[in-house]
């Protein structure tokens, strides 16, 4: 990373122009393990509310520490559309939002907590797939679990996925 922005600097101080780009609020850690297991160890050594999302079992689990107070099925993206693996934090959240991508353009998207770039949780009244993988990488939950986990968590709440 240090060396692609070195390298983007070097380019732009060349030409006479810096361009300052916004960097992005919550950076992943793509599926390194020991990281993600690490901050599961952490959270569960705190009282702290987090959010577990397994692709594995298509599952979400809100945790207070080491105690499970929600499970919930869920439907996360598809091969084509991965849901992006790493430990976030909850960005903004959205009582509705609009999603749109090259495919769609999906209105009123409720309960909507968005924890990286593009990727939120929210409730999905289009489909009743959950336990499958159909997202575009967004965890889907059924609207009522979906209320229940944005009255639960807030923005910072951690959200781990795996």
């Amino acid at each position: 990373m240090k060396t692609q922005i070195h390298s983007f600097l070097s380019i732009a101080l060349l030409i006479g122009t810096l361009v300052v780009a916004p960097l992005p609020v919550s950076m992943p850690v793509y599926a390194q393990t020991d990281t993600i297991a690490q901050a599961i160890s952490t959270y569960k050594k705190s009282n702290q509310r987090w959010i577990e999302v397994d692709l594995a079992r298509q599952r979400v689990y809100a945790w207070e520490g080491k105690k499970q107070v929600y499970a919930v099925i869920v439907s996360t993206g598809k091969p084509s559309t991965p849901t992006v693996k790493g430990v976030f934090k909850i960005q903004s959240q959205h009582r509705f939002a609009r999603m749109r991508g090259e495919d769609y353009d999906t209105p009123d998207v409720p309960y909507t907590m968005y924890y990286y770039r593009g990727y939120a949780i929210h409730g999905a009244y289009w489909h009743h797939n959950f336990g499958t993988p159909v997202s575009h990488g967004c965890v889907n939950v059924a609207v009522d679990h979906a209320r229940w986990l944005f009255y639960w968590a807030e923005v910072g709440t951690p959200v781990i996925v795996h």
